[in-house]
């Protein structure tokens, strides 16, 4: 006879899971106990331990956004619990399907202050779409049955609170019993595709339209072809959210990378252009980057229908999978002859990609040029790379320089923008698909959170990986930069080192303590043999690259507001004033160069073609 906890964790079996993530602790101890045995018998689950829940919980995240499993994390009761919090905050964020397994103590301590006895349901209930305590046998069944239905089809974190004691008990045959559940373990099908009548609405809406827009979200993952597809007919120029830039290859040529900030002028060229917009598997979150209101008949297209017409007045909202939804609606998409749209968002990407590489390539006095490191990287990188950026102004190079060309994936802590979310993101990755070459960006700040933590899990686990090549880049400037620059754009304020300021550590060194390979880059001219050596490196390479904090993350086109707010700043004595208005300076020159360029560029060929 089986216990509560070798049922859970055969069940979690027959939900497809093959790996966990997971911190041991006495309230969870007979499961893992249970885990364990498992294992020796040749029939566990695969058990990752990394340093800290919170990273349990950020790995089980990354697990789902990359795979399109359900991840699984696992952690005592009270203080492990609180800890793995973040990370599940990450997945409600994100719409990802994870469980988490969280242990309690004894049914007969619930309310009475004991050591690490807390409401742990009242805890979880914002952040999960389920939260059930386990109080009996008989229950067990149930209750993991439907916390992984749940996740899979709210797309949401679901929790499942296992009391120490209830985790030894006996199980036994569920018969037809009152109140007792006798559930499967099968998922319903997602491939869900609104009305007939709805999809020739939106239809209607989109060969109306003259200059059509497609803004396409991680939501439109694994349809890529129909995306495509759909677009070649009503000849739509496409913009990626950040999360979805792996949905549209950067090879597309009306592709114009994504939208606002860390986005691209021919992007917003066509938000304030478009007459149609459709989105695609995503709530883009800055609203003031699409267009005025009733500029554009829009059509939202999504599974999470609370968050279809929030960012824009959409005219219809159509409830479904993006593949399958497209696949009904291609069929009835009208051929267009007018690719004039499409073509004048080509051109102008030449012209950004131009003034992209121009921006890569100035020197700045203070240390690397940020934007040559992700330049230098976006060049090398091999087939089926998977690339993560974290929170902060790596955002901004991610989306302004690599460009994922089909097979590649990149992914980073969206809506919720947490610190350090790359490096459990990029440990995530390699276990999930241990023969790609793995790339971690993250800046000094996020990596003193726990990222030199997550070298040790590397160590520990790197033997296990058919490729062991995962590479580490750390932007080293010494200053939490992404909030250095919000303080000035956003708030006029200067720079306060107090809060801002990094204390200075040698990442190489670290890396080389644990037997991995440092690359220390200095000067803009090491950058490119940096990268080469990390690529021919079968092995783990950390380059520590010693940026310059004062490059400005210039969005596509600087408002009044943003050019005032950033000089009061600098007026108010900001600290790194000189350096920050050299290099703005400096960046917004080659700018203003390069798009001259790029007009006359345009101009030449429409005369050439006109001839």
């Amino acid at each position: 006879m089986t216990t509560v906890s070798e049922f859970v964790i055969e069940r979690v079996k027959q939900w497809g899971v093959t790996r966990v993530f997971g911190f041991p602790g006495d309230g969870i101890g007979e499961f893992d106990g249970a885990l364990g045995k498992a294992e020796r018998d040749g029939e566990g689950l695969k058990y990752v331990r990394p340093t800290h829940e919170e990273i349990c919980a950020l790995m089980a995240t990354a697990h789902a956004k990359f795979t399109g499993e359900v991840g699984v994390c696992i952690a005592t009761s009270s203080p492990g619990a609180f800890h793995m919090l973040n990370g599940l905050y990450d997945a409600q964020s994100d719409n990802q399907p994870v469980v988490a397994i969280i242990g309690q103590q004894g049914l007969d301590s619930l309310g009475t202050f004991t050591q690490q006895e807390n409401n742990l349901e009242r805890t979880f209930a914002d952040v999960a779409v389920y939260v059930q305590t386990i109080v009996s046998p008989d229950q067990a069944q149930a209750v993991v049955d439907t916390a992984f239905r749940t996740a899979r089809v709210r797309l949401g974190p679901a929790v499942i609170i296992l009391p120490h004691d209830v985790q030894s008990l006996k199980m036994k045959e569920l018969k037809p019993t009152h109140w007792v559940s006798r559930s499967s373990a099968v998922a319903p099908s997602l491939s869900i595709v609104p009305p007939q009548s709805e999809i020739l609405k939106a239809a209607a809406i989109i060969n109306a339209g003259k200059k059509v827009t497609f803004l396409v979200g991680h939501g439109a993952n694994g349809a890529t072809d129909e995306v495509l597809a759909a677009a070649e007919l009503c000849g739509a120029g496409v913009i990626t959210a950040l999360r979805g830039k792996q949905v549209v290859p950067s090879d597309v040529a009306y592709h114009s990378q994504q939208l606002g900030l860390l986005g691209s002028l021919p992007s917003l060229h066509q938000m304030s252009g478009c007459d149609t917009l459709v989105l695609l598997g995503t709530n883009y979150p800055y609203s003031e980057f699409l267009p005025a209101s009733g500029q554009a008949r829009a059509i939202q297209m999504d599974l999470k229908p609370e968050q279809m017409g929030l960012r824009y007045p959409t005219e219809l909202n159509l409830w479904g999978d993006v593949k399958a939804t497209l696949e009904a609606l291609i069929p009835h998409l009208e051929q267009t002859t007018d690719l004039s749209w499409q073509n004048t968002v080509a051109e102008e990407m030449i012209e950004w990609e131009n003034e992209m590489e121009a921006e890569a390539m100035v020197s700045v006095e203070d240390g690397v040029n940020p934007r040559r490191v992700y330049h230098e990287l976006n060049k090398r990188l091999p087939p089926q790379a998977i690339v993560t950026a974290d929170a902060g102004s790596t955002a901004d190079w991610y989306g302004h320089h690599i460009r994922l060309r089909r097979g590649m994936m990149g992914d980073l802590s969206g809506r919720l923008a947490s610190m350090l979310a790359a490096m459990p993101y990029a440990v995530a990755a390699k276990f999930a698909y241990s023969d790609r070459s793995v790339i971690c960006t993250i800046g000094d700040g996020a990596f003193q959170m726990l990222g030199m933590n997550e070298l040790i899990t590397i160590k520990k686990y790197m033997k296990e990986w058919e490729n062991p090549q995962l590479i580490i880049m750390i932007l080293h400037n010494d200053d939490l930069t992404q909030v250095s620059w919000e303080m000035r754009t956003e708030d006029a304020n200067p720079v306060w080192t107090t809060s801002q300021a990094v204390e200075s550590v040698d990442y190489a060194g670290w890396a080389e303590l644990l037997g991995f390979t440092g690359i220390r880059v200095k000067s803009d001219d090491e950058v490119a043999a940096a990268w080469d050596a990390a690529f021919a490196n079968r092995g783990i390479t950390v380059i520590d690259a010693y940026t310059s904090k004062n490059v400005p993350p210039l969005p596509p086109h600087i408002t009044r507001e943003f050019a005032k707010n950033t000089a009061t700043a600098l007026l108010k004595g900001d600290p790194y004033g000189v350096g920050a208005i050299r290099d703005s300076a400096e960046a917004v020159v080659t700018e203003g160069i390069e798009r001259v360029k790029g007009k006359l560029h345009i101009g030449q060929d429409r005369e050439k073609k006109s001839d």
